[in-house]
């Protein structure tokens, strides 16, 4: 952009503050809203085709529970609302519980610890045939005492000295950059920890049995059922990262002898299960930086395939990682080909499928360029209905959804 534009746009900032404020902002709003009603923003997917939640959710006597984590900031039970009933609509499930369920996640061997919550709600098809259990698991209390040491600047003692804008960015910043920093830090055990209990709970009860307002640690319990139900994460920014190494840490269990999980023999249960990854505004590259590389990479044929010199030794039988990344979030990025053969776990069978999409408008600024607004880049995806009906039917298959079979674009990859 040339150096005289932004005079031009401060120009028209004057405009509007000005005493032609009103006829400024009335053309503005104007073009604006013509600029809504011709939506025509991006919506590219490149990989293998997917089927969704949906037709899991219609093998007779098979529950269908996904685990929700969400990434950086501060977050409270009850995050995942909009984004779930969303869902449960473009599911066709009308029927829901009269309450939520909610669990203080407990460490094993330290019971008084807590690792968050974990919130579990139920949805039902009309005849009841058709059931969603929908985990939601939040962390942020886990990072929220050391993001403590970070309070006086928001306080009026610092924040009246900056402009306004500037101070509201600052509170952004003071609240969503210094997790990925804890996270590398002691406090990643607690979370991942946290996330081990999530999963445990999520494979090895159903909602009659499920505890409600308890701190408690999950205990062992036979995992027959862990064989007939199906499973997927949905994921956001640093949410992601925690769930990749989650599963890695629930993988290697058995042999750690570490927590409940251990008795449950889930380690050789999770070698026949594929397991979806939706990944919203993924930020694995990223978080990728200054991290050793796993044990085992660039093996994908020797532990995923059938005659594969180490297939019993795989983690899972698939894990297809869906990203959505808006090119004008700041801080998400699409997965290229050998950032997985290099940087992640062979083990867990990966399979990518990016998807490129517009989830925040993007607006011509009156011939200075095009622009959208980075925060809602960032956190629009759980709301934006095309990245719901991707979650829930998928894409190239019969009950891909409407809206996304004429708003995007599939370019399918092959081996």
């Amino acid at each position: 952009m040339k150096i005289f534009n932004g005079k031009w746009l401060l120009l028209a900032t004057l405009v509007l503050v000005s005493g032609c404020a009103s006829f400024g902002r009335g053309i503005t709003e104007a073009i604006l809203e013509k600029q809504d009603e011709q939506d025509i923003r991006l919506c590219e997917i490149t990989g293998n085709n997917f089927r969704g939640l949906k037709p899991q959710l219609e093998v007779a006597g098979r529950k269908m529970k996904v685990l929700m984590v969400h990434g950086v900031g501060n977050h409270l039970p009850g995050y995942s609302t909009q984004f779930l009933e969303k869902l449960a609509k473009e599911l066709d499930l009308p029927v829901t519980s009269t309450d939520d369920k909610n669990i203080k996640l407990a460490e094993p061997h330290h019971p008084d610890k807590e690792l968050g919550n974990l919130r579990i709600t139920r949805y039902l098809s009309k005849d009841k045939s058709q059931e969603l259990l929908f985990y939601e698991y939040t962390w942020s209390e886990i990072t929220a005492k050391e993001k403590s040491i970070l309070a006086y600047d928001n306080s009026g003692e610092q924040s009246f000295r900056r402009a306004e804008v500037n101070n509201l960015l600052k509170k952004f910043s003071n609240d969503t950059g210094p997790d990925p920093i804890i996270y590398l830090g002691e406090s990643r055990e607690d979370i991942l920890g946290g996330f081990a209990q999530a999963f445990c709970w999520m494979i090895t009860d159903d909602w009659n049995t499920l505890p409600n307002e308890v701190h408690k640690t999950c205990p062992p319990r036979n995992i027959s059922q862990f064989y007939n139900d199906s499973y997927a994460f949905v994921s956001h920014s640093l949410g992601s990262r925690i769930t990749i190494d989650g599963l890695q840490r629930v993988a290697a269990m058995q042999d750690k002898n570490e927590t409940a999980l251990y008795d449950t023999g889930i380690a050789q249960a999770m070698k026949n299960k594929e397991i979806p990854i939706y990944m919203m505004s993924n930020q694995l590259p990223m978080l990728q930086l200054g991290r050793s590389l796993p044990a085992i990479s660039n093996q994908h044929q020797t532990y995923c395939k059938a005659d594969g010199e180490k297939y019993a030794e795989r983690m899972l039988a698939k894990t297809s990682i869906i990203a959505f990344s808006d090119p004008n979030d700041l801080l998400s990025y699409a997965i290229p080909p050998d950032f997985v053969s290099k940087y992640l776990d062979s083990r867990l069978c990966l399979n990518v499928t990016n998807i490129n999409i517009n989830v925040a408008k993007v607006y011509d600024a009156f011939g200075l360029g095009k622009l959208a607004n980075p925060m809602e880049a960032h956190i629009g995806y759980d709301t934006d209905d095309r990245v719901i009906a991707l979650i829930a039917k998928g894409i190239g298959n019969e009950k891909t959804a409407q809206i996304v079979n004429e708003r995007c674009r599939w370019t399918e990859t092959v081996d």
